[in-house]
């Protein structure tokens, strides 16, 4: 008869000891795989496009449209011969004078560039061309790190880093 106590105590130990073990290790699988599930990524006011857009026709995007507007603008200075129309901005202001070895290019770096003061990282931020914006690379820094550019339309004049403009043809 003890025996028999002594196997029932003995068995239900063990069979306690496992039901707490298997629910430890179901426990940490249910937490182990809520932790690895991406979170949704969060949508601030400013990532989402504008809702209404002026001249947007009913089922077109504002992004098309502003793309056609581009094209058009771009056809129309293509239709411009003259050398003096070329030479001038998006204002109609006169172009100043390029310098010798001076030429077209378009930023490269898909962020934009800062445009700096000086031809260094510590020098003050003076402001910032966007992406595939044209530029005219006026000067290259002696140490070939920095390049000289004038921003196309606003004739502003800064330096940027080197190796993120390409040289177009226009």
């Amino acid at each position: 008869m003890i025996f028999v106590n002594i196997l029932k105590f003995l068995f239900g130990f063990a069979l306690a000891i496992a039901i707490l073990a298997g629910g430890g290790v179901v426990a940490a699988l249910y937490f182990i795989n809520r932790n690895a599930v991406t979170p949704n990524k969060p949508m601030f006011d400013n990532d989402r496009p504008p809702a209404i857009t002026a001249g947007v026709k009913p089922g077109e995007s504002a992004f098309t449209t502003t793309s056609k507007v581009k094209e058009k603008k771009d056809t129309k200075s293509q239709n411009t011969p003259s050398q003096k129309d070329k030479q001038s901005t998006e204002e109609g202001k006169p172009a100043k004078p390029l310098p010798p070895g001076a030429y077209n290019a378009r930023v490269t770096w898909s962020q934009g560039l800062v445009l700096r003061s000086e031809p260094n990282t510590d020098a003050e931020s003076v402001g910032g061309v966007g992406f595939n914006k044209k530029v005219i690379v006026l000067q290259v820094s002696q140490d070939k790190a920095w390049q000289k550019v004038r921003v196309v339309g606003t004739d502003e004049e800064a330096w940027v880093k080197a190796g993120n403009t390409k040289r177009t043809n226009e």
